[in-house]
């Protein structure tokens, strides 16, 4: 037999019973009152079951119980409550403890009661526990932070081939500078000149080059910042040059004025040269490739598949190429991941994926043009910034030589450490032609080993004044030596060289000069013999 019960109706409660009753039934939120001074009033189950306390553990307690001590010695539990009455809500994220002590990620909001004639009555606080979600999004950036460098480090193994060209090429002018000046001294003639300057020539373009690839290989975090595209691209050309080969035609058509952008610098650079190189790949009997830019206010009608975005003023970047172009097949799936068309070992198709990627992570897109036998256009738009008061950071200035000061040089010890015996001997030979007392070691523990004997026993060796070593040691290296230096002599002074990006001795390098610590200075290899000989003076002058 159907069974015939029928639900009982909805018994009616007051409109405050209602409230209790919901209130009393959220558990994954904390719902509570305060008083017009941030005293707790009211407390909920989800309260209880996120904080820890129950109700009669708390009620009667200011709320910034739950504040970190570094908060509420900064007064944020105080600011909370003033803008939630000047703004009429308070809206954040940031740590807060529990009873036991342990912190969580909360995102809170914080809203003024007032009654009828508009005094108020205290404040409704909503705390929801969101550190899941942020352990996520820290592992989404981190993820994303990687994949960004293996795009880069891809792009400059990418550019092995067109490098070591042009390094031989350097090569081969130092080597056939060096020859004809040894002939030239041989047969008794002094009219060497012009292949000394050719020698230094190409060490400075040696030079130049290798900071670039350090510059651009290097992990950064992540990091949107106002930039010029324009000059931007300028920065990179030679870069590109080398990507592309001999047999491309590299050109630019760069738009004056063009709208700043506001994305991270890093992907931008990365994004620009994979589409260079994808644009060579594409073109395997030469062509010629084009970075062009341009301002593009962009309509509603503009954006009907891009669902998401804002119309109005994009900056965009476009990579154009005369190469084999793409069917339809293809062009419908150059933005899945791992999707390429290159032979197995050339291309992750990782590319253009992560470009998408960052372009609407940075608030744009991208848009591709392609056909078969016409070429290949990537068009990278990005929003235009619209704070016209800021200005883009300028280019970190190079590290200041200091003039050569006047007078007789030579007076002190210096401990040279560098691995490479060649450039140990000519620096050794720089300081004691310079008339310095000059000690030499070929590694971090056989320098720690001088220091000791030149600080042990009453006829012990001359105490060293200043500490050259270079950053790349083997085993315990440059900055390890220093910190172990210092530790037992802390007034020793140290100059770092350094092969690498000045970035070499990373932030945690100190908070002196050039964010080294105390009594330590820098110079990038290759460094010119004058510098050098300035700087050890410099050091040694400066009391």
């Amino acid at each position: 037999m159907k069974d015939e019960r029928v639900a009982p109706a909805w018994e009616p409660i007051s409109g405050e019973r209602q409230f209790r009753l919901l209130v009393q039934s959220v558990v994954d939120y904390a719902i509570f009152m305060l008083d017009p001074t941030g005293v707790i009033r009211s407390w909920n189950p989800g309260a209880a079951r996120m904080k820890g306390y129950a109700a009669d553990e708390i009620i009667g307690r200011h709320f910034s119980s739950f504040y970190t001590p570094e908060d509420r010695a900064a007064g944020v539990p105080q600011r909370a409550l003033a803008t939630a009455l000047s703004e009429g809500k308070f809206e954040a994220e940031g740590w807060r403890l529990r009873k036991d002590g342990t912190r969580f990620w909360a995102s809170v909001v914080i809203d003024p009661i007032r009654d009828e004639t508009g005094t108020l009555r205290g404040f409704a606080k909503i705390t929801r526990d969101i550190t899941e979600r942020r352990k996520a999004q820290e592992a989404l950036d981190e993820a994303r932070e990687a994949l960004a460098q293996a795009q880069k480090m891809e792009a400059v193994g990418q550019l092995t081939g067109g490098v070591a060209h042009d390094f031989n090429n350097l090569l081969q002018a130092i080597s056939s500078s060096l020859e004809l000046i040894e002939q030239r001294l041989s047969a008794g003639r002094t009219d060497i000149a012009p292949f000394s300057a050719t020698a230094r020539a190409a060490v400075d373009r040696a030079a130049g080059l290798t900071r670039r690839l350090l510059a651009f290989a290097r992990r950064q975090p992540l990091k949107p910042e106002r930039t010029d595209l324009n000059l931007l691209v300028i920065g990179l050309w030679d870069l590109l040059g080398r990507s592309v080969g001999e047999e491309i035609r590299l050109e630019r058509r760069l738009a004056e004025p063009l709208w700043p952008v506001h994305a991270d610098v890093n992907q931008i650079e990365s994004a620009l040269l994979n589409l260079v190189i994808n644009a060579r790949d594409a073109m395997p009997a030469g062509g010629s490739v084009t970075v062009e830019t341009a301002n593009a206010s962009l309509r509603p009608a503009d954006l009907a598949n891009e669902p998401g975005l804002e119309p109005g003023d994009y900056a965009v970047l476009t990579v154009r190429d005369s190469g084999t172009g793409m069917p339809p097949d293809v062009l419908a799936r150059v933005f899945e991941p791992f999707f390429t068309t290159k032979p197995i070992g050339q291309g992750t198709g990782l590319g253009l994926s992560q470009l998408y990627g960052f372009a609407r992570q940075s608030g744009g897109f991208v848009r591709i043009d392609s056909a078969v036998g016409r070429g290949t256009a990537v068009h990278l738009h990005l929003p235009r910034d619209q704070d016209a008061a800021a200005q883009s950071e300028p280019a970190p200035a190079p590290t200041a030589v200091p003039a050569p000061p006047t007078g007789r040089a030579g007076r002190g010890t210096v401990l040279v450490v560098e691995d490479e015996e060649l450039v140990r001997m000519l620096l050794v030979e720089v300081l004691e032609g310079d008339g310095y007392t000059v000690q030499e070691a070929a590694d971090g523990p056989a320098a720690l080993a001088r220091l000791s004997e030149a600080a042990a026993g009453p006829e012990a060796k001359p105490p060293v004044d200043l500490l050259v070593t270079d950053v790349g040691l083997p085993g315990l290296n440059g900055r390890q030596l220093a910190e172990a230096a210092q530790a037992h002599y802390p007034d020793l002074k140290v100059l770092f060289l350094t092969g690498y990006a000045f970035q070499a001795l990373d932030d945690r390098a100190g908070d002196g000069e050039d964010g080294l610590g105390r009594n330590m200075r820098m110079l990038a290899k290759p460094v010119a013999v004058d510098a050098f000989r300035a700087m050890v003076r410099s050091i040694l002058s400066d009391g």
